[in-house]
């Protein structure tokens, strides 16, 4: 049987103290990963987010498999932390009637719809922005919005495949590869929040809001980064180099005699370190095979066998201690299980325990931003499905309870919702 980590409770900010994005109102249309991933962000650091998901079932992630506690899955506690949730089956014209509401009210609207879908129900930009010119929309996609890709469906694997992004990730002498955790999704929904924010800031200035657009496609060609620049620069096509990059080759996963490290020394300031106050080896600089980054990059087998030799010889520790010492860039190669228990995520404070409806206490990852004066809200657990129903609509557009009333009876909620529960 796996053994769950002993999580603390968390400690409460300071009384008063401030956040960033105090008093913004954010209308959460998105599931799944990238959008939830960005409105997080916004909503860890002070902005009210509303979450309207389909009374059917809700956001997919609900019905991930990972892992659940108290009914609800890993995947979506890990992307919807401190929202307001809301049901609205948007087929209805009532349901539409209060996402304009709403919209009329909100400083952001964020959607990851298909393409079409929201023009269908008379929320997409052209339809809202007369309604509330301050407003910042968002949409997040596959291909973008318009062109003749806007049609395909697209996921995280898909686009990695697609951008040439897969094919960096592996091993040569292996198929392509594509990375665990979806870091294109991450990654679109870190692209989605930075653009939110330069568009707030741009309507402090020019006083009007804007649609801006995020694509998985462009997000994952951007992610290749200076491989993607150099064939750009030489027209060679980069391949697969497992965990050494080509032109490092002291850079990789090396074996103790008890367990595997990883090191990065990519100059030669490094280089000179490791083979000199660590490995004892003054050799490999000394001889012209290796005297150089060049040179070092030419026989790169014949290199890392020489070191592997070395590190063969003694423990993982006693590595680890003379590396530091030195100075010498390395890590132990952890599982997520091994991480999750390492002191630089103790130290730091990374995990801790909060509250929940159905389950006491679920996990809570923190936030991997630190701001002195502005930090992260006290986290509250995703919400459940429809959870803050009656509380937004009562509080944020102040309907009273015969007008919540009529919409429920209406189907805006979903077909047969116990009112108890609207």
């Amino acid at each position: 049987m796996p053994t769950k980590p002993q999580l603390p409770e968390r400690s409460s900010r300071a009384t008063g103290a401030p956040t960033a994005l105090d008093g913004l109102l954010v209308v959460d249309f998105t599931r799944v990963v990238a959008g939830p991933a960005c409105t997080q962000t916004l909503a860890d650091f002070g902005a009210h987010v509303i979450k309207i998901e389909n009374p059917d079932g809700g956001d997919d992630t609900r019905a991930y498999e990972h892992a659940e506690i108290g009914g609800e899955s890993a995947a979506y506690l890990s992307l919807n932390r401190n929202k307001r949730g809301i049901t609205l089956d948007l087929t209805v014209p009532e349901a539409r009637e209060i996402a304009l509401d709403l919209i009329r009210k909100a400083d952001v609207v964020v959607e990851n719809f298909s393409s079409g879908v929201m023009k269908k129900f008379g929320l997409d930009y052209e339809a809202v922005a007369p309604l509330n010119p301050r407003l910042v929309y968002c949409s997040i996609s596959a291909y973008g919005r318009t062109g003749p890709f806007a049609s395909r469906p697209g996921f995280d694997p898909i686009t990695q495949a697609e951008s040439g992004f897969m094919s960096l990730n592996g091993f040569a002498d292996g198929p392509a590869v594509r990375t665990g955790p979806p870091i294109v999704d991450m990654a679109t929904g870190m692209s989605a929040c930075n653009a939110i924010l330069m568009a707030l800031l741009a309507r402090d200035r020019l006083d009007r809001g804007q649609h801006v657009e995020v694509a998985l496609f462009d997000v994952a060609m951007g992610m290749t980064g200076f491989y993607g620049m150099a064939y750009l620069i030489n027209g060679e096509n980069p391949g697969r180099f497992g965990n050494s990059p080509s032109g490092s080759p002291t850079v990789g996963v090396y074996e103790a005699s008890d367990g595997p490290l990883y090191m990065a020394c990519a100059n030669d300031r490094l280089y000179r370190r490791l083979v000199v106050e660590v490995l004892n080896r003054p050799d490999l600089i000394n001889d012209p095979q290796f005297a150089t980054r060049k040179a070092r990059s030419e026989h790169k087998e014949l290199l890392r066998a020489a070191i592997a030799e070395v590190f063969a010889s003694d423990t993982l520790e006693n590595w680890m201690a003379k590396m530091k010492l030195a100075n010498i860039p390395v890590g132990y190669l952890r599982t997520v299980e091994e991480g999750f228990n390492a002191p630089e995520a103790r130290e730091r404070h990374r995990l801790n325990r909060i509250p929940h409806r159905t389950a006491e206490w679920v996990p809570n990852i923190e936030p991997p931003i630190a701001m002195s004066l502005t930090g992260p809200v006290d986290p509250v657990a995703a919400p459940l499905l429809g959870e803050h129903t009656e509380k937004v609509l009562r509080d944020t557009l102040g309907y009273d309870e015969r007008r919540i009333s009529e919409f429920n009876q209406k189907g805006a909620f979903g077909s047969g919702k116990p009112s108890e529960q609207v």
